[in-house]
């Protein structure tokens, strides 16, 4: 990516965010940060914002998308992705994976820009197919409470795969299995703050259901190389990038009790609708054509996790 020009649509999110970093840190001459915030947070790129090269712009890319000079990659990070964020932004999040991510394909397409598209392990749905393969076509509920998101998903791959075959845009397809690592908010709604939280404040561990329940935890910096070394290829087929180390929701509250030093006992709730019962993914295609492997042990990652969390618990107290 050196001397590169890249724009990041998501920038001030979770993942977005340690993606600019890791943009900025391989050299890239200019790396556009654009978000509208609904979702992302600007304190995520706080500390970039004085480096060379790095600019934020504040925009809705449903509302259009511009930006300026060459640009060498599109990378679309765009969308609300927890339950509780497409829960509360139903349309919001169906719009950005559709009109979003069109306008994100036509700047590509003007600037004969890469164009790298951020799906999801939840075009998957509740696999029936384990661990998933990016050939399983998936079981999904088009109408259910998780369809804005997976849906959305599964037409933002349509549309890509389409750009590339009718309008020439050089494409690439990421499936993201579940990620963690600091910057993530606390209140997302996502099993790992969820858990973090309750661990940091001695409260007991929520689980869904009987907590046997799977799910595979890649930490952030591993996925970014995922997402850099795909950017860098010529896969035009979707990805899978995400740790196959299958645990069970059980198993990591007691991973995290371990990690955080605390925490209360477990207590369990209904199951939601169309929860996944198994979620691994198989990554022998990001192995082979792209050499990547998942190198952060999730005892190491929680432990770097956990202490971002403190320390913004440390400066939430002294505010």
């Amino acid at each position: 990516m050196h001397g590169k020009r890249i724009a990041v649509l998501g920038g001030a999110g979770f993942v977005g965010s340690h993606l600019c970093e890791r943009l900025l840190d391989d050299g890239a001459a200019a790396v556009f940060a654009v978000d509208n915030l609904i979702t992302g947070n600007e304190e995520n790129v706080r500390t970039l914002k004085p480096r060379p090269g790095f600019t934020f712009m504040r925009q809705d890319i449903v509302e259009g998308l511009e930006v300026e000079g060459p640009l060498d990659y599109v990378f679309n990070m765009a969308s609300p992705a927890s339950p509780i964020d497409y829960a509360n932004l139903p349309l919001e999040t169906l719009r950005v994976g559709s009109i979003g991510t069109e306008n994100a394909l036509k700047l590509a397409e003007r600037k004969g820009a890469v164009f790298l598209m951020a799906s999801t392990s939840e075009i998957y749905g509740d696999p029936v197919v384990h661990p998933q393969r990016e050939d399983y076509w998936g079981n999904v509920n088009p109408i259910g409470p998780r369809s804005v998101y997976d849906e959305a998903k599964r037409y933002a791959e349509a549309i890509t795969a389409a750009y590339g075959r009718s309008r020439g845009v050089k494409t690439r397809i990421v499936r993201i299995f579940n990620t963690y690592g600091p910057r993530m908010r606390l209140n997302d709604g996502r099993v790992v703050p969820a858990f973090v939280g309750q661990a940091l404040q001695g409260e007991d561990f929520t689980l869904f259901g009987d907590g046997s329940q799977t799910r595979s935890f890649c930490y952030v910096k591993d996925l970014v190389d995922g997402l850099v070394r795909l950017a860098l290829s010529d896969v035009t087929d979707p990805v899978n990038i995400g740790n196959p180390r299958e645990m069970t929701i059980r198993q990591f509250a007691e991973a995290v009790r371990v990690a955080a030093g605390g925490g209360g006992k477990l207590v369990f709730k209904p199951l939601p609708k169309d929860d996944p019962k198994q979620r691994q993914p198989d990554i022998t295609r990001a192995r082979t054509l792209l050499g990547w492997e998942p190198k952060v042990a999730l005892e190491d990652g929680l432990r770097e996790t956990i202490a971002y969390f403190r320390e913004v618990a440390g400066r939430r107290a002294s505010a």
